[in-house]
């Protein structure tokens, strides 16, 4: 059957990740100094062992990434003695500072020509479990859908995400691919749904998982020629 939807992750698939977290923590962190003083610096230790008390005790945010900092934020400033009310009011402002600058993303250069030159031929879509909006990145256009672990209340690599999308692209499982990075969310997850898989891997890494991805690229640019031996 040849492929007619293809989704796409996000994070460190479109995108480098971890530079522009840690540039989002930091603007975070300056503005909790001038707007939370009595929060001071606190240890990301701390910030962990909240993040675990809260995930045990409501075990649905650990795929609700945006609610669960939100949470974290509002139980860290608590604790050092704002009010509830203005703890939450904090936690909501510093959590909206956060995400601002955690969407001041650099796409990698050949994301839109590649996302320009499939639309064309393909259904796409996103199957995230992070909290990158792809309206926010001027990318909306592109996709169909965009599907997000927060919103679903479950992630990659359950199957249910893929299902899904298989739902909104209206296609069967074996006329379908997902591009990612992850071996585990991402190939796994698609093929354990029934979907083929295209393993990112920009780095050239060996791998390391069970199974095996149904194609591997290292650049973006390369998925149009694996797509055109599938048909």
């Amino acid at each position: 059957m040849s492929i007619q939807l293809i989704t796409f992750d996000l994070d460190d698939t479109l995108w480098d990740t971890a530079p522009v977290i840690v540039s989002a923590e930091a603007v975070l962190r300056d503005w909790l100094a001038a707007n939370a003083p009595s929060l001071g610096a606190v240890p990301v230790e701390h910030l962990y062992a909240i993040r675990e008390r809260v995930v045990q005790a409501e075990p649905t945010l650990k795929h609700r990434i945006s609610a669960l900092r939100r949470r974290v934020l509002f139980h860290a400033l608590e604790d050092v003695g704002y009010s509830e009310a203005h703890a939450r009011e904090l936690a909501n402002e510093g959590f909206e500072v956060f995400l601002h600058a955690r969407h001041q993303i650099e796409i990698f250069p050949e994301v839109q020509p590649v996302l320009e030159l499939l639309r064309h031929h393909y259904t796409l879509g996103v199957v995230t479990n992070g909290n990158a909006d792809v309206r926010r990145l001027g990318l909306a256009d592109y996709f169909k859908f965009a599907l997000c672990a927060e919103d679903l209340g479950i992630g990659k690599p359950d199957p249910a995400p893929f299902l899904e999308a298989l739902r909104q692209g209206e296609v069967d499982a074996g006329a379908a691919v997902h591009i990612g990075d992850h071996p585990g969310d991402d190939i796994a997850g698609a093929q354990r749904a029934g979907l083929r898989a295209v393993w990112f891997n920009p780095q050239g890494k060996a791998w390391e998982a069970e199974g095996r991805p149904d194609a591997e690229i290292q650049r973006l640019s390369q998925l149009p020629d694996v797509l055109a031996r599938w048909r």
